[in-house]
């Protein structure tokens, strides 16, 4: 009875959370941007859980802001196991051809001065989570078991690849931003993020909500661990980490994705 009532309460939580947003957004006026499908990563096997290829949102950046770039990469937690990251590309999360609403443009990648001041004429890009493990993982074969694939590192690359042809190359300034799991990307990927773009005046990466502290006294702290310690087995990511963390860390490398 407790465990319905839990669940129950969730249910309109998360149901008046996104009330509130679909009201703001409609006051605000904010706008739908369309995606593009990039196709051609599909021979690179830079693809969702289920194969389908990603895709990303852009607005081009205009003013003082033309050289500009900014990337938001979307949150939406990580799947712990096959039949976890099964379930999850049945639907957005996991398959780009579940997707079939385009994203809106808000909060930091916003379009209108008046909410944005600071960005609002940068080149703002969204790219959504297809990958479920902050697009880190990168397993050659395709697992038998479910036909699912394991390579979010792969969609990272391809996108930044095709960034950098549409100007991104010769940015001035450049942020790399994302919520949640998208924030552990930028922290996973910033170095990278930043070495790509070696005569940009400024490059930073900025993650909102993404830190997950390893902390044994904090609340949570086991469940934490185990549940980091799926993802990185599940995706196989023990051999994407640097070696030189992983040869002094814990063995279950769980602290790695906290710290």
């Amino acid at each position: 009875m407790k465990n319905n009532i839990q669940t129950m309460a969730d249910h309109w939580l998360k149901l008046l959370i996104y009330s509130v947003f679909v009201l703001i957004i409609k006051v605000h006026g904010a706008s739908q941007v369309n995606l593009t499908i990039l196709d051609s990563a599909v021979s690179k096997g830079a693809v969702c859980l289920d194969g389908s290829p990603p895709m990303y949102a852009y607005e081009k950046g205009s003013g003082d802001g033309a050289n500009n770039w900014l990337i938001y990469v979307e949150g939406g937690a990580w799947c712990l196991s096959k039949d976890n990251c099964l379930l999850r590309s049945q639907g957005m999360m996991g398959s780009s051809r579940k997707r079939s609403n385009n994203p809106y443009f808000t909060g930091i990648i916003d379009g209108d001065q008046t909410f944005n001041p600071d960005f609002y004429n940068w080149n703002r890009i969204y790219l959504p989570y297809c990958d479920g493990a902050s697009f880190m993982a990168d397993v050659e074969g395709v697992d038998p078991e479910t036909n699912l694939t394991f390579r979010g590192a792969r969609i990272f690359d391809v996108v930044m690849e095709e960034l950098l042809n549409m100007g991104m190359k010769n940015a001035e300034n450049a942020i790399l931003s994302g919520t949640s799991a998208g924030g552990l990307t930028t922290i996973l990927h910033c170095d990278k993020f930043r070495g790509l773009l070696p005569n940009a005046y400024r490059v930073k990466c900025i993650s909102d909500s993404g830190f997950f502290i390893h902390g044994k006294d904090l609340p949570g702290a086991k469940g934490r661990e185990d549940r980091f310690a799926d993802v990185i087995n599940t995706h196989k990511l023990a051999e994407r980490l640097p070696a030189s963390c992983t040869s002094k860390m814990d063995p279950k490398l769980v602290r790695l994705l906290f710290n």
